[in-house]
């Protein structure tokens, strides 16, 4: 052999982990173990539940996000006997509780452990480092605190010795995950997002089973190694699965050679509907899962046309066909209701805030307040000032159409697509943050503490998400929700995040700001003076503490007809902007 020869790369590696996903599972999952499932790795997840939906030894699933159907599917089954995850709320069409995690909850049959995005990715960044805990700023001050105290304590900081939070590690005994692309030795390209990416396969102790979009030469590995996340030595199993985030998105910025595909909302709405009932939710089994005894049944079971759409709804101006099509309806003139009125006054008061505290990048949620920062970002941008949404990356600009963040046609805008680790640690709570954390709250008492997770020993709404991130890391936090008695209560009684950093509170009625470390009404949603003792009235009525009123207590502008347009045009169907009739 000649030094050549040697020295030779070879396009394919002579390692070969290609196997089918049934060999896969079958392999490499066993009854009882701990899984890390990503967020993307459903064509896996739904092998899982084929294989073990007759099992007696349910599973410890670690989920950052567990609201895709084979997750919930495994719960309804009684395969998860403990379950660790961020938020379990459905996001589709809009935030809501999830009828089988509700279930679930309500019967005791699953074990909940909940976490924020940052400290939930950072226990398993310290399983992969093989450290037993790592720093956070997250979770203190929360019930969740007290909750994983078996997991998370405060200890003191040896150098300058202040109080840090720990979180304790996490390494499950397998990790599931779908990437764009792998070779055949497993060396594999996730997405260029997302909040768990790969510290969950880093972290497994066992084997590690991804499912891609395409197997790749190693050639084409080497020439896109900085999107490798997954190293081969890693890996167990290589499995090809087309499509294999359905009904999620997968978006393929950086490899224009694979075709990105949208989520799937109206399968996952047709499956929320199933999961109300357990029978009908066993028939939805049976239909999409069981039955199809493959991934390519499933696929067949799509159909040609309902994929092209999905692929079609990516494109990277199709923000512009949605625009055309809702422009006129967004500005016709219509009277304008209570929440757009809300919206559009909480914006201003964002973008006061905004300009006031020095800001130059806002990381809002999904919802009221999500509608309101984007209306405040396109009021600075037309100042010329310095501003960056922070949430479907760093830097994207929110497009008409889809009123979520995650929205493929945000992402497309993204100056910088990153993880949790640079979203909600870096952006917003790291050394150089300028951020402004907007969020939403189920309930919120007096002092700005926000409840999103347990409302009864019934309802479980949803969990931390990377709320708590931004609660305990932004400088400021503003909070929109919508009002109710038993919305605004005297004292929460689950802590989800701290109102340390919150100074403000607005609703679809007013604007609260902190006053003496308690809210003070600021602002009523009235452009009629005569309007305001009814007003202040039914703010109070609707408000669960002893209301205090400011003493220049003030009117707000009705919208303008420009602001009606741009808010409608972000929310063409109402999803976020509909009147009171279902608070």
């Amino acid at each position: 052999m000649t030094l050549s020869d040697t020295f030779r790369l070879e396009p394919y590696e002579k390692i070969n982990k290609i196997v089918d996903l049934k060999t896969a599972v079958a392999r490499h999952v066993k009854e009882g173990m701990s899984l890390y499932i990503s967020r993307s790795a459903e064509a896996a997840a739904a092998e899982v539940i084929r294989q073990f939906w007759n099992s007696k030894s349910p599973f410890t699933l670690m989920m950052n996000l567990p609201g895709g159907a084979q997750a919930m599917c495994l719960m309804h089954r009684g395969l998860v006997k403990k379950l660790i995850f961020t938020t379990c709320a459905d996001l589709y069409p809009s935030p809501s509780p999830n009828p089988i995690i509700q279930r679930a909850y309500r019967e005791k049959k699953v074990e909940f452990e909940n976490w924020s995005v940052l400290s939930f990715t950072q226990a398993f960044m310290a399983g992969a480092l093989n450290l037993p805990f790592m720093p956070t700023l997250s979770i203190s001050g929360s019930a969740m605190a007290d909750e994983n105290n078996g997991a998370f304590t405060e200890i003191d900081d040896p150098f300058t010795g202040r109080k840090i939070g720990v979180v304790k590690r996490m390494n499950p005994d397998v990790a599931l995950y779908h990437g764009w692309a792998a070779d055949a030795a497993g060396n594999t390209i996730l997405a260029p997002y997302g909040d768990d990416r790969e510290w969950g396969a880093k972290a497994a102790t066992g084997g590690v089973i991804v499912t891609v979009e395409k197997i790749v030469s190693t050639d084409y590995i080497r020439e896109h190694s900085n999107m490798v996340k997954i190293p081969a030595y890693m890996v167990d199993a290589v499995c090809l699965a087309p499509l294999g985030a359905h009904p999620r998105a997968m978006n393929s910025r950086g490899l224009p050679e694979f075709e990105s595909y949208d989520v799937d909302v109206p399968f996952l709405e047709e499956f929320r509907e199933a999961g109300k009932k357990p029978e009908t939710l066993e028939q939805w089994v049976k239909e999409w899962i069981l039955d199809c005894k493959t991934h390519e049944d499933r696929l067949k079971k799509l159909g040609v046309e309902r994929i092209y759409r999905l692929k079609g709804k990516t494109a990277k101006d199709s923000w512009q066909y949605r625009l055309i099509q809702t422009q006129e309806e967004a500005s016709t003139p219509k009277p304008c209701n209570n929440i757009e009125f809300a919206i559009v006054a909480a914006s201003r008061k964002i973008k006061d805030i905004f300009i006031k505290g020095g800001f130059r990048a806002m990381f809002a949620g999904i919802g009221l307040g999500g509608l309101a920062a984007w209306l405040a970002y396109y009021a600075l941008k037309a100042e010329g000032r310095e501003v960056y949404m922070v949430g479907a990356g760093i830097g994207f600009d929110p497009r008409p159409g889809d009123p979520l963040m995650s929205s493929s046609s945000n992402i497309a805008t993204s100056r910088m697509l990153v993880d949790c680790v640079d979203i909600h640690g870096v952006a917003v709570g790291g050394v150089k943050k300028a951020c402004l954390g907007i969020l939403g709250a189920a309930q919120i008492d007096k002092h700005g503490n926000i409840n999103a997770s347990k409302v009864s020993a019934t309802t479980y709404i949803g969990g931390a998400g990377g709320s708590n991130d931004i609660a305990n890391g932004a400088n400021e936090v503003v909070v929109i929700t919508k009002q109710k008695k038993d919305r605004f209560l005297d004292k929460v009684t689950y802590v989800t995040c701290a109102g340390t950093h919150v100074t403000t509170l607005i609703s679809n009625l007013g604007i609260f700001e902190k006053n003496g470390g308690e809210f003070e009404l600021t602002h009523y949603f009235a452009a009629d003076e005569t309007q305001k003792t009814a007003m202040l009235k039914k703010i109070a009525e609707n408000c669960g503490w002893e209301l205090k009123v400011a003493g220049n207590v003030q009117g707000v502008a009705a919208p303008t007809a420009e602001e009606l347009t741009l808010l409608r045009s972000l929310d063409p169907e109402g999803i976020f902007i509909e009147d009171l009739k279902r608070i």
